[in-house]
């Protein structure tokens, strides 16, 4: 673990002011915008995955590699990098109505955390009532998806909220997921380019069937050919 930040305070607290300064006197940094930034998250996101494959691959041989863990550390921090900087960019909009910094995204965060987590906090999410003990694993997260669908009670489809964007794989399952599509319900393709289609879904829905992430397993499928 790091030793205290700068007089003795946290690093994170240090990292709110060197953004902060960044913004002001870094061109390249004060130029900047929410559009900007789009394509080093996704950039860093990946980063961040591909380390956390090197951690995977050392656990799954049953081995401690350093260097991967060093590196994940060192992606994680550049993945943080882009969460300051939005905020601080947030932080500098001239109307109460789109402002916020860093420690709002923190606090927000920790607010879903005590609300989401009854058994550990309390049924009243505020960390003052009993929490719901002796539930497995299973049922936390039946509890999770049950708090965050009346937090988000305002949306019209079961859909919305699942971002197009994602990687196609794990966009199919949670369309599948919020959908409750089942495998026998995989189409047969009349075309090349449908029938393909049809079947990655079927390979989908059989995936979350058995509890299994697709995304993943393709993924670990890849890397063993390329080992």
């Amino acid at each position: 673990m790091s030793p205290a930040g700068p007089e003795g305070g946290s690093w994170l607290v240090e990292m709110t002011g060197v953004m902060a300064r960044l913004r002001a006197e870094c061109p390249w940094k004060a130029a900047q915008t929410p559009a900007s930034l789009r394509r080093y998250l996704l950039e860093e996101a990946h980063e961040t995955l591909e380390a956390l494959d090197a951690v995977a691959a050392a656990d799954a041989a049953g081995t401690s590699d350093e260097a991967a863990w060093a590196h994940l550390r060192e992606e994680l921090g550049d993945l943080l990098l882009q969460i300051y900087f939005h905020a601080a960019i947030a932080a500098e909009q001239p109307t109460d109505a789109g402002r916020f910094d860093v420690e709002d995204v923190a606090r927000g965060l920790v607010e879903k955390m005590w609300r989401r987590n009854p058994h550990v906090f309390g049924a009243a999410g505020d960390r003052a009532g009993e929490p719901t003990t002796g539930l497995t694993a299973d049922e936390v997260d039946a509890e999770w998806q049950r708090i965050k669908a009346a937090e988000k009670a305002h949306r019209r489809e079961p859909t919305d909220g699942v971002p197009g964007s994602l990687p196609a794989l794990l966009w199919a399952d949670k369309v599948a997921g919020r959908l409750g599509l089942r495998s026998a319900e995989a189409a047969e393709g009349q075309d090349p380019h449908t029938a393909v289609g049809e079947r990655l879904l079927a390979v989908v829905l059989d995936a979350r069937e058995t509890g299994v992430d697709a995304e993943l397993a393709l993924r670990d499928a890849v890397r063993r050919r390329l080992a």
